[in-house]
Parts: structure tokens; C-alpha cells; sequence
């Protein structure tokens, strides 16, 4: 496996650049901003894209598929929209190719210019409300509850694999209501869906919450978000649902006939989550020697590594897992028998703990004698000799276990790294010493925001769904406050 990984205690961002390469999950693409997803990596987006769409199914949600590109006129529709994304758009101008005159190769064709620039998909909302006024004239229409998985591009050049890339994957639910109310709980559901898949598949505990008004989505009435912190006492916001009131529908003129055929505008939704998730699932739980992944998100959960000098030992270990690898698949568990004989069983050893399988069985001459198996988990690297009877059971057990032990730790984690004050000087001191969450009370205006912003590099991550109410004092200006926020700096 070549040289270990930097500590995450020296240089955190480099142990993270070091991790996905050398995991196997990505790597930098020629086109600059962009990434390449290995077969590896995207094995674990595959399992969580699994999880979340039948999630979205059991919800009522349809898949679809819409454009990647977007008339530069449908963005302009919605003014706050527009503004929020104007610097990240790429813009296509042309159709055509045409071989260079001088030969030195293909250049653009001036003639082929586009009478309208196209936007390559920054997000999709205003493609699909343009689409749902030809599918929406009445309440029996409603509601439309849509997701596509789809990339999309946002211009960056400061980029980091998985967690910021021009181009990266996720999916995107829109939906259309009849009514106000309809489109709150849908946005609440779906923040609820997300926290979900965060806590119970990715072994991440998250704070759910709203954003304030300078952090909500263009176009937005209100953003509700999950957020997570990472080992190095960063957020990462790894969840967004969004309620977006007749924005929308105003701005592309979606209206319906209600029961008594009256005309109205109708209500709107919209939620995502991304690749980013492989990033947060990275940093949440991983250490100096590689991956831990949860059990529920590993593409492969149990590995038998064979130990052998002859083919007939090699043989002998096979007969003897053979039904414990067919128990193990009959049951749902993913299991590989890694029989090269190019590689020593300690370098075996060294991939797979980079790579994060949770089990690690390794069996030899001796074991086969004795009837037994040396476990090894890879959450804690604790090792046991276990007979062999009974060992289905045993790793089925196991990897219950170390998932909730995994999200424990985070959770344990969290609170270490989650502190509240009412002093600005604390306040700062607690991020430059041990960072994480800080609760604090804020005078709930933005011009205090951006203060604390500038001068700390900390944002209001949200307005906690569960914070109580509260009178306090603004920890920056002394002015009122109703209640607590959470601050962090943040990716």
C-alpha cells in the first residue's frame, strides 16, 4: 500500500487528500474543477443512492429526468434566483466545431453562434417550473412530487475532491402543491428523510435547522438544512430542503383551478443532497490508517483473507469458508474470499484497513486444526479468536454492533466539541483553541452576521429546529435576543 497517511493531528487536510486517493474512491480529472469518481467510491455513492431513492419512494416521490441545459432566459425569470447563481454558470455559446485553417486543429465556428446562450444545469428549478405549467391546469393535477439524479456544474476553481468540485453528482426533488401548508410539510419531511439517512446509514449525528435569510437558496422563502461536524471541528451542511413559496410558480405563471375553480398559484418545494456526502462520510469517522466506513454504506462488509504457502491450504481454506460465505450473502451481508497469491496477507491486511472493510476474517493452517477465526473489526482494530460454528451469527451480530458503535462515537464526539457562551472574546478563543459548535445568541440581524463572519471566519450554520426560546444578549452587539444559533466555521 506504499507510505501510510499523514495524522490527521498534523496536517487534517492533507490526510483527507491522501485518504481518497489512496482508498481508491477519486482522483483529479484533466478538465480542471472536475474529478474522477473510481469504481471504489462509486460503489459507496451506489449504496447510498440506493438508500435514499427507496427512501424517496416510500415517500410518494417518482423518478424523472429533465434538461442539462437551461435557456439563459428561464434563469432570469426569478430575480433572486438568477443572482445567486450568476457567478457560478457555465455558459454555452456555440453549436459547432470547425477544423482551423492554419491546421493546427479545431477551433469554435463563429457562425454557429447560439441565438440563446444555454446555462449548463446549475440546478434545475426553473427548467422544471416551466415544465409544470404544461402539466398543471387543475388541483386534480397536485401535487407533483419529482426527483432527478443528475450532475450538475457550479463553477469553482478552489476545488477539493468530493466536497467541492465544478461538476459533481447529487439528486434534486421538486415538487408542486395545492397548498401552503402541503409544501411546509413536505420541506420538514424531507429534511426529516435526510437526517434519517444521515443518522441511521452514514453513522453521522446532524443538528437540524433553518438557515438565516443571507445563507437561504435563491428564490427561497426559507432553507432548512442539516448540518454535521467533522473530526477537525468543522460543519459541513450535507442536506438542504427547501420551501420556496409561489416563487416559482409566480415567476413562470404556474397557476391551477381549485375545487370551486378559483384560479391560484401553486406552492413549491425543493431538496438535495450531493457527492458531498461521500466527503462528510469521510471525514466523520475515518482515521490515521484509512476509512471506517459504516457497515450499512461498505461496499464490501466482511473480507476473508486466506493464510497459505500451498495451493492444497489455499484449497482447504476455501472448503472451509464456502458455506459461511453463502450464509453470510444468503443474509445480506457483502463477503470477499481474497485468494492472490501476489500480494502477502499483511499487505492484504494494510488495503483493506485503508479501504474501511468493517470485518476482516483471517483464516489459516492452524485455524482450520482448531475449528476457529480471527475477527478482526475494523472500527476499533480489536482482534478475537472465535470458533468457527456459529460465526455467521456471530459477524451478522457484529456489524449491528459497529454501526451503532460508529455513530456513538461521532455523537460522543459532537458533544465533546459543542460549547455555548454568551462572550464574544470567549467565543473567539473557543474557535481558534477547540473549534466545533458554539450556541450563542445572535441580535438576528445580517449586518451582525457579517461582522462575526469577517472578523472570525465563523457563519451561523442554522437557527436549530429544537433550540428553546430564550431571552439573551447578543454576543456581538449586546442588543436582544430570542434565542441561540449555531456557529461554526465551516467547508
Amino acid at each position: 500500500m506504499g507510505k501510510g497517511l499523514p495524522k490527521r493531528s498534523e496536517d487534517y487536510s492533507q490526510w483527507y487528500n491522501e485518504l481518497v486517493k489512496k482508498a481508491d474512491l477519486a482522483e483529479h480529472s484533466p478538465v480542471r474543477g472536475c474529478m474522477v469518481i473510481k469504481p471504489y467510491g462509486f460503489s459507496i455513492w451506489e449504496k447510498m443512492q440506493a438508500a435514499i431513492d427507496q427512501m424517496f419512494k416510500d415517500t410518494g416521490h417518482s423518478n424523472a429526468y429533465f434538461p442539462l441545459f437551461v435557456p439563459k432566459s428561464y434563469l432570469s425569470r426569478e430575480a433572486d434566483h438568477v443572482e445567486g447563481f450568476a457567478k457560478e454558470c457555465a455558459v454555452v455559446t456555440h453549436y459547432r466545431l470547425k477544423n482551423a485553417e492554419d491546421g493546427s486543429g479545431v477551433v469554435v465556428d463563429p457562425d454557429a453562434r447560439l441565438e440563446e446562450e444555454l446555462i449548463v444545469r446549475p440546478t434545475s428549478e426553473t427548467v422544471i417550473w416551466n415544465t409544470y405549467k404544461n402539466w398543471i391546469q387543475s388541483y386534480r393535477d397536485l401535487p407533483i412530487l419529482l426527483n432527478q439524479w443528475a450532475n450538475v456544474v457550479r463553477w469553482e476553481m478552489r476545488t477539493r475532491l468530493f466536497l467541492r468540485t465544478a461538476e459533481f453528482l447529487w439528486q434534486e426533488g421538486h415538487t408542486a402543491h395545492a397548498t401552503r401548508q402541503e409544501a411546509i410539510d413536505e420541506t420538514h419531511q424531507m429534511l426529516d428523510v435526510y437526517a434519517n439517512f444521515a443518522e441511521e446509514w452514514m453513522a453521522m449525528p446532524v443538528i437540524k435547522g433553518v438557515k438565516t435569510e443571507s445563507e437561504r437558496f435563491p428564490g427561497a422563502v426559507d432553507t432548512y438544512c442539516i448540518e454535521a461536524l467533522m473530526q477537525d471541528g468543522k460543519a459541513l451542511q450535507s442536506g438542504t430542503s427547501h420551501f420556496l413559496g409561489q416563487n416559482f410558480a409566480k415567476a413562470f405563471d404556474v397557476k391551477f383551478a381549485d375545487k370551486e375553480g378559483k384560479l391560484d398559484l401553486v406552492w413549491g418545494t425543493s431538496w438535495g443532497v450531493s457527492t458531498r456526502l461521500m466527503g462528510a462520510l469521510i471525514m466523520a469517522h475515518s482515521d490515521d490508517n484509512g476509512l471506517i466506513l459504516p457497515p450499512k454504506l461498505a461496499p464490501i462488509q466482511v473480507v476473508i483473507v486466506p493464510i497459505f504457502k500451498t495451493d492444497e491450504q489455499l484449497a482447504a481454506v476455501k472448503e472451509k469458508t464456502a458455506p459461511l460465505m453463502e450464509e453470510l450473502k444468503a443474509s445480506g451481508v457483502t463477503c470477499k474470499l481474497d485468494d492472490r497469491d501476489t500480494q502477502s496477507p499483511g499487505w492484504k491486511f494494510a488495503e483493506y484497513e485503508m479501504k474501511g472493510v468493517p470485518v476482516r476474517l483471517a483464516v489459516g493452517p492452524r485455524d482450520l486444526e482448531n475449528n476457529t477465526v480471527e475477527v478482526a473489526r475494523r472500527d476499533t482494530g480489536e482482534k478475537q479468536v472465535v470458533p468457527m460454528e456459529g460465526i455467521s451469527s456471530h459477524i451478522r451480530n457484529l456489524l449491528v454492533e459497529m454501526q451503532d458503535s460508529i455513530y456513538q462515537k461521532a455523537l460522543d464526539f459532537r458533544s465533546s466539541r459543542t460549547t455555548e457562551t454568551d462572550d464574544y472574546e470567549s467565543f473567539k478563543q473557543i474557535l481558534d483553541e477547540k473549534g466545533g459548535f458554539i450556541m450563542a445568541h445572535w441580535d438576528g440581524t445580517a449586518e451582525t452576521e457579517e461582522k462575526i463572519k469577517e472578523e472570525t471566519k465563523a457563519t451561523i450554520r442554522c437557527i436549530p429546529l429544537n433550540r428553546k426560546e430564550e431571552e439573551g444578549t447578543c454576543i456581538y452587539s449586546g442588543k436582544p435576543s430570542k434565542g441561540r444559533v449555531l456557529f461554526a466555521r465551516a467547508y
